[in-house]
């Protein structure tokens, strides 16, 4: 992420943004592009309007008319109108997240990075960013990195996913549900059950009913008593797709 927002050089090789080569014109890739980094920092004493205001004017948006067309339509648009005149340090964590967002689409970027946007926040700001992801996502290409399975479901019409800088699957959501579907089992157990059943198989979640288990495993076959086979979920694919034994596919 970082080298395709031209702020790490490539050691070897390179990419192209809509027809721009990011390591010979950074200044044409930077033009087209929005970046919302996972930490990002932001003068405290500004308020959103003001934060917004000077992001704009280092984005090259020197009319005053257009740059504050562009601001108050941004505002609007992330719930942020009613907070437009506080200080942006007495925020909260999804209010930072959604005046990132903002800063992020002052040029009308045509490719928008965002970088874990939802780490960190509470159920009901996650759903709100994951929302307005999804709905920026019909007007440009994003790109978008996050360890919450949930996200990618909300957004994601193509999925990556790495593996200690290496390619585990590319593809989108209903075929990465189809490398695992009819290898999730579903295992009633004792507690004292549960550590030999860790050993044999791959575990990919668990609830508790009462004093016995829900484990739910992936596997090739499991012959344990009473095991089901059941419908996959994401998770279960993630997890399966992660697996130490697996070869790399790039």
């Amino acid at each position: 992420m970082s080298i395709l927002s031209t702020l790490l050089e490539p050691t070897t090789g390179t990419a192209i943004i809509d027809g721009h080569d990011v390591r010979h014109e950074k200044h044409e890739v930077r033009s087209i592009l929005g970046y919302l980094p996972q930490d990002f920092g932001l003068y405290p004493v500004l308020t959103a309007y003001e934060t917004l205001d000077y992001m704009a004017l280092l984005c090259n948006l020197s009319d005053n008319a257009a740059r504050k067309e562009r601001i108050e339509g941004l505002l609007k648009r992330m719930n942020l109108t009613d907070v437009r005149d506080r200080p942006v340090g007495g925020f909260s964590g999804g209010m930072r997240q959604r005046v990132g967002l903002a800063q992020a689409l002052l040029n009308s970027p045509k490719l928008l990075i965002v970088d874990e946007p939802t780490a960190g926040l509470d159920p009901e700001e996650r759903i709100r960013v994951r929302s307005l992801l999804a709905e920026l996502a019909g007007e440009r290409v994003i790109l978008l990195s996050t360890h919450l399975i949930e996200d990618v479901q909300a957004v994601a019409d193509k999925v990556g996913i790495l593996h200690k800088g290496r390619l585990r699957y590319v593809g989108d959501i209903p075929g990465m549900l189809n490398e695992v579907r009819g290898k999730v089992w579903e295992i009633e157990a004792t507690p004292e059950e549960l550590i030999p059943i860790r050993g044999k198989y791959l575990e990919t979640g668990l609830t508790r009913e009462g004093d016995r288990l829900r484990i739910r495993v992936a596997a090739e076959s499991v012959d344990v008593p009473g095991s089901r086979q059941v419908e996959p979920n994401l998770e279960d694919a993630y997890i399966w797709l992660m697996r130490e034994e697996r070869s790399n596919i790039g």
